[in-house]
């Protein structure tokens, strides 16, 4: 990071390949095998899940002694290489793509062993996500998607509770938007006391989520000339109060911008069956009211006359919580942004780009502490 600090000519992009032992070793719930264990420090207790305990709540309540404050400080990190080098690289803004020794060994005559023939077809996938992963962090976009309304932004909240902070309901929130262009950013909200746990259910307060979206917004006027988004569209996979719809609209002008809060998550108990041998075909629609819609993202596409799946495929439940849209409108939208994966060699994904990555968002946001993280474009955290 020195040398990106202050050598002039800086790399675009990092390659970051790492040993196959990281990924098995440094992760969570990792398993080490016996003969390789070393017994674990003890700094405040004698057994190691009170040791954990203690140094949890000192994240909150510091000791007197600031040798022990000191003890307690890589408990606030978790065992997660990819995650912990994404959230060190924040602040200095380098983008990185990482890259396991076996993936890049993964070329020319692998062999003739079953395993090693399945092995090899996986290198024309592999070019693709590395490729067009590459392309898109030095700044170009693969494609865009036909039909998305200019004057749009989409943005889906992202919820990640922080169980090292020593606070049972303590979670980290932060949202991505992404506009007609295919341009996304990830704007870092005030880490609170946000999860219910007799709801399971994440909820921001008014003024939180006021704050929030108003950053959203200020980087969208940035890019669009001081104008304002004529349309927000804000995706969640739990149903938003009316205390967090109404910090929405506070941080917006009700003149210029119409805000619409959408609630989309898997649903599994309702299933569609063809006469046909094919799935259910993709971008199928069940609209049961004006604002609730099932809409099958995954399935059969003529295009490339297969279905890529397994299973039958299951149906994104689509809800408009508040706000005026037609939901026809809003499930155009939703199936459009499936595609905007640059990570994947998919035509499609499942879940709409506001939704797809927001687990690994919010790891990424509470692997470390991270403190004042700037809005950055969302490639910094893939």
């Amino acid at each position: 990071m020195k040398v990106h600090r202050e050598e002039e000519a800086k790399p675009d992009i990092w390659f970051v390949v790492i040993p196959d032992d990281v990924r098995k070793y440094c992760r969570p719930q990792s398993f080490v095998e016996p003969a390789l264990r070393h017994e674990a420090r003890r700094e405040f207790a004698t057994s190691l899940k009170d040791n954990v305990r203690y140094a949890k709540r000192l994240q909150t309540n510091p000791s007197l002694f600031a040798e022990q404050n000191e003890a307690a400080e890589p408990y606030a990190y978790k065992e997660h290489f990819r995650n912990q080098l994404k959230a060190r690289l924040l602040i200095d803004r380098i983008a990185t793509q990482i890259v396991r020794e076996s993936t890049l060994n993964n070329v020319g005559n692998r062999g003739s062993s079953a395993k090693e023939r399945a092995e090899e077809h996986l290198q024309s996938q592999i070019a693709w996500n590395m490729s067009t992963t590459a392309f898109y962090k030095l700044g170009g976009r693969p494609w865009k998607v036909a039909g998305i309304r200019e004057g749009v932004a989409y943005i889906g909240l992202v919820f990640k509770r922080n169980l090292s902070s020593g606070k049972g309901n303590a979670a980290a929130c932060g949202a991505q938007m992404f506009l007609d262009s295919g341009d996304g950013l990830v704007f870092k909200g005030a880490d609170g006391q946000w999860f219910d746990s007799e709801t399971d259910e994440f909820h921001l307060t008014r003024e939180a989520a006021k704050d929030l979206i108003a950053k959203a917004i200020e980087s969208y006027k940035a890019k669009h000339n001081g104008q304002a988004p004529a349309e927000l569209f804000i995706h969640g996979q739990t149903r938003f109060n009316r205390l967090e719809y109404g910090g929405f609209c506070d941080a917006v002008s009700a003149e210029s911008t119409r805000v619409v809060a959408i609630r989309i998550r898997d649903e599994s108990s309702f299933k569609l069956f063809t006469r046909q041998n094919t799935p259910v075909l993709r971008g199928t629609a069940y609209i049961a009211d004006q604002n609730h819609a099932f809409l099958w993202t995954k399935g059969w596409t003529p295009r490339l006359r297969t279905y890529p799946g397994m299973e039958v495929p299951n149906p994104l439940s689509v809800e408009i919580c508040h706000g005026a849209a037609k939901i026809e409108e809003v499930l155009k939208d939703v199936l459009a942004l499936t595609k905007l994966n640059y990570n994947t060699c998919r035509f499609g994904d499942g879940k709409p780009i506001t939704l797809k990555f927001a687990d690994a968002i919010g790891e990424v946001l509470v692997t470390r502490p991270v403190k004042d993280a700037p809005p950055l474009p969302f490639m910094y955290y893939i």
